[in-house]
């Protein structure tokens, strides 16, 4: 989450009169993320999320997260759900942006994830690769290889200035990954972006998930590399095998992962780092001065690619041999 459009209480009050939700107590804009201008209303009813989709989302893509939630929800996963208009509809504008009503979900994204905490994540992650199941709307990912291209393509020129020799590292990296990605995996609805701030906990408890607006089709096992990107690194940069092992132990006690598809994990982690070093890299060199985002550093996403790089066994990852 993020914010890059502001928005007047006039504005955001009269957007409010074609919802059933309530009068506007008070609202603030939310930090956290990269992608969307994000705000908490508190309203004389309940707290609510209030998105407002920037450049990068394109409107035609809405009707599937919007409805992506919607089906997540029916199936049994905790998600937030978008807020009807009086009128029915899900989306609106606000602010010269498509804008949408979500609902609050209770609970705190953990900044020191454990093993316990790990395993819970895996468990939701693979409960929510089966819920998608059925859901009518494809969406491709956009930011698979031929996405990852073209970022790199606008970044390529500057790389050096972040690290010297960068420029030819990413350049030989994306063509290994070109030659040697995956086929014929399952596939399916993946969340995409599965990072600790998108998973909320109430104490141990895992209280569900948020943020589906990287959400697309794509190889269930490439969800999983997200995650053990995400989730089972220290601050130090070292891969703690115990959280991986837990991760993975969670998600095949709800979906068993194939033979080819943990044989690929190493390729798919591979992509996953790359994929979010190149974001985060281009987002480095591109946010302008003033926008309230905190910009993450690339060069973390770098130094787990290059991890992933050496590894010689899935082991590694603690999957049992």
């Amino acid at each position: 989450m993020a914010v890059y459009t502001d928005i007047t209480e006039d504005d955001l009050k009269r957007f409010l009169g074609q919802y059933d939700v309530g009068e506007l107590t008070s609202y603030k804009g939310i930090a956290e993320g990269v992608e969307n201008s994000n705000f908490l209303l508190h309203t004389s009813r309940d707290p609510l999320i209030l998105t407002l989709y920037e450049k990068r989302v394109e409107k035609s893509d809405l009707p599937f997260f919007l409805g992506l939630m919607q089906h997540l929800a029916s199936r049994g996963l905790s998600c937030p759900l978008p807020l009807p208009r009086r009128d029915g509809e899900l989306l609106g504008e606000l602010s010269g942006r498509p804008a949408a009503l979500i609902s609050f979900l209770e609970g705190m994204w953990l900044r020191k994830p454990d093993a316990r905490h790990c395993r819970e994540v895996g468990k939701v992650m693979a409960q929510m690769h089966l819920a998608g199941e059925g859901f009518s709307i494809l969406r491709e990912n956009a930011l698979s290889l031929e996405g990852w291209r073209s970022l790199w393509a606008k970044a390529a020129d500057r790389a050096d200035e972040v690290e010297q020799g960068l420029q030819e590292e990413v350049s030989s990296e994306l063509a290994f990954l070109g030659a040697h990605w995956p086929k014929n995996l399952p596939a399916g609805v993946i969340h995409a972006d599965l990072f600790q701030d998108n998973v909320f906990f109430l104490g141990d408890e895992l209280s569900g998930v948020i943020d589906f607006y990287f959400a697309c089709n794509d190889l269930l096992a490439y969800d999983v590399s997200i995650c053990l990107n995400a989730w089972c690194f220290e601050k130090d940069g070292a891969f703690n095998v115990t959280k991986g092992k837990a991760l993975l132990e969670g998600y095949q006690s709800v979906r068993p992962l194939s033979e080819a598809e943990i044989a690929a994990l190493p390729v798919l982690a591979r992509g996953s780092a790359l994929r979010f070093f190149l974001t985060r890299l281009y987002d480095w060199l591109t946010t302008p001065a003033g926008a309230l985002v905190v910009k993450k550093d690339p060069l973390e996403y770098l130094r787990k690619l290059r991890f992933h790089r050496q590894v010689l066994s899935v082991t590694e990852y603690g999957v049992a041999a």
